[in-house]
């Protein structure tokens, strides 16, 4: 029931490109590191980069196992279901490379790549994930339930515009506070090479 495609051809740009969110997947190395599955969104921030490459952006959040796991082995998954119209499952495998922002390489991603659409990278990217994909497959889906989209959340933007209050730092403080490591112990986040409010200008 499931097949394994070459390349990521116009019909798999257009379908990835009408889901409403995806799921990346990583683990650590080791035998007694945790596996974790984290939602992202909007799908307007999974770019494909070309036939056998992708890039995301990511956003601020309480966890950074994704960025742990990437630097220390590369190895991810990104996962998109049909919750509506025809069933079906797509898996994107391959090796990660993580963009931080403030390190080489993240500015021109971010100015290339161009996310001013997604409301809330202005003020809430913290890295850019650049995907190099070895294995393009999908299955039925049958399992997945038909659901119907009603909106994106406003927590997000709310939980930003309270840390903003605050000062303009105050994003960037949170990510080296709370997302230098993963769970496991993992390095993530590197403090932070320039202050917010001097990469947002």
């Amino acid at each position: 029931m499931g097949n394994v495609y070459d390349q990521i051809d116009e019909k798999l740009v257009a379908w990835i490109g009408q889901q409403h969110l995806f799921f990346v997947a990583t683990a650590a190395r080791a035998d007694h590191g945790h596996v974790n599955v984290s939602p992202k969104g909007p799908i307007g921030s999974l770019r494909i980069l070309g036939p056998r490459r992708v890039a995301y952006l990511d956003l601020i959040g309480s966890g950074a196992e994704t960025v742990a796991h990437l630097r220390e082995n590369g190895r991810i998954v990104i996962m998109l279901c049909a919750f509506a119209g025809p069933p079906r499952i797509v898996r994107l495998h391959g090796r990660g490379q993580v963009y931080q922002i403030g390190e080489p390489g993240f500015a021109e991603l971010n100015a290339e790549l161009d996310f001013t659409g997604i409301a809330a990278a202005h003020d809430a990217s913290r890295a850019i994930i650049v995907i190099d994909v070895d294995r393009i497959s999908d299955s039925c889906g049958y399992g997945v339930p038909l659901m119907a989209y009603q909106g994106e959340r406003p927590q997000l933007m709310a939980w930003i515009d309270r840390k903003l209050q605050k000062s303009d730092d105050a994003l960037m403080e949170y990510v080296a506070e709370q997302n230098a490591t993963s769970i496991d112990g993992l390095p993530a986040f590197e403090p932070m090479i320039l202050p917010r409010h001097e990469i947002r200008k």
